[in-house]
């Protein structure tokens, strides 16, 4: 096991370069994960011996970029279980995906109607829904936590009424690392017919998320959290649901025909896809879902469970630390805090030692005001990440606890 990991480390070259002189210790991956070098590769290949625009040309380039990319949608499509391929539609990202479905819903809401989110979610899930509401007259319920980071399910149970028409809830906690019930929520709701986006964008680099096992209605995600490129991630919607939504977009591609008279749709997936897409990160979306199936997600789970459970053991060491979040269940994620000290006076003396870390809200204001506190430091791991970076870390934490009090 030891060799794999070091192996793995091999595959990512911004791992093996210095920070302010130190190794490069990298625990930013809840904000973006590096890039192993079949990815960096990919991209490379696209752009010197295929790059041309998709779906419209004749010609051989043309023709292998559509086919790259085709190609690409089917391994997203079976890497999470969508029974067809038209229901994986690609996005700028997670922050789109939610955005089209919260857009494309405002047609199908009356004043009154409600839309249920978590007390837990990122910004990105639940901007988009309180500028439905306005658009709507439609109500937003949110689903409460309790101290460790957890929701508080029997207060779900009593939110769900035949007027709500959605929830939207994460699979994990980009703040805490939680990882919500997620069947049990997606269960609950379809008692009412209400559907039910879940936002994977933490989720998907831990877990192989099984959407039709699930039977969510949504889920989205990004890929540069899986190893792949900014700029592209990817909504799964059910056939039913997609067909009866409305594009987010209009443009070309999305149409079947046009005249100043009336427009009519392209079939799924273009119907949503309009104008020149994200042409290499969705072609290389493809190459990180390859790369991350090679690692084994048998293997991810069982590596960051050990960091997780080491570097909770080790942090709590310190006199003064704690520890925000502390649900039963958990990603690779911590968040913490030192006793009178800012985390952003924390992250600035670690980066000086090698260590990225990311501190402030994590956009997600509401939690943080639910602790009564400004932030915290946020640690998050990835499969290619070691025990001597979490030693690393503590070394770095203990240091900056001497240096600010």
């Amino acid at each position: 096991m030891k060799t794999k990991l070091r192996n793995i480390v091999a595959d990512f070259p911004i791992l093996q370069q210095q920070v302010n002189g130190k190794p490069l210790v990298y625990l930013d991956n809840g904000a973006s994960s590096q890039k192993p070098q079949m990815v960096i590769d990919a991209i490379t290949k696209y752009y010197s011996e295929i790059n041309a625009n998709i779906h419209r040309g004749v010609h051989t380039l043309s023709q292998k970029a559509t086919d790259a990319y085709e190609d690409s949608r089917q391994k997203l499509q079976a890497h999470f279980n969508a029974k067809h391929s038209y229901e994986i539609l690609f996005t700028k990202g997670t922050t789109d995906a939610i955005n089209l479905v919260a857009s494309s819903f405002t047609t199908l809401l009356n004043a009154g109607d409600e839309i249920i989110i978590s007390h837990l979610e990122h910004h990105s899930n639940i901007v988009p829904w309180q500028m439905l509401c306005e658009r709507t007259g439609a109500v937003l319920k949110v689903i409460p936590m309790d101290e460790n980071g957890e929701l508080l399910m029997k207060t779900y149970e009593d939110l769900l009424s035949d007027k709500t028409k959605i929830v939207a809830v994460n699979h994990v906690s980009n703040a805490l690392g939680t990882i919500n019930p997620i069947e049990e929520i997606i269960t609950l709701a379809h008692q009412y017919n209400t559907a039910v986006l879940i936002d994977g964008a933490q989720a998907t680099p831990h877990i192989k998320p099984d959407v039709q096992a699930l039977n969510c209605d949504f889920y989205v995600c990004s890929a540069h959290k899986m190893c792949g490129p900014t700029g592209v991630g990817m909504l799964y919607g059910k056939e039913e649901w997609l067909n009866k939504l409305p594009p987010y977009q209009g443009g070309g591609e999305m149409i079947k025909e046009v005249s100043f008279e009336k427009t009519t749709y392209a079939e799924l997936p273009h119907k949503f896809e309009a104008g020149t897409p994200n042409i290499a990160g969705g072609i290389v979306f493809g190459t990180a879902i390859d790369y991350m199936n090679t690692i084994g997600f048998d293997y991810i789970k069982q590596q960051e469970e050990m960091l997780l459970q080491y570097a909770t053991e080790e942090l709590l060491k310190i006199e003064g630390l704690q520890i925000i979040g502390t649900a039963t269940q958990k990603a690779s994620v911590i968040s913490f805090n030192l006793k009178n000290i800012h985390p952003y006076d924390v992250g600035v003396i670690v980066d000086k030692l090698g260590v990225a870390v990311r501190t402030g809200h994590h956009c997600t204001q509401p939690i943080m005001s639910f602790y009564n506190i400004a932030g915290t430091v946020r640690a998050s791991f990835m499969f290619y990440n070691t025990k001597n970076d979490v030693d690393v870390l503590v070394s770095a934490v203990k240091r900056a606890q001497i240096m600010l009090s």
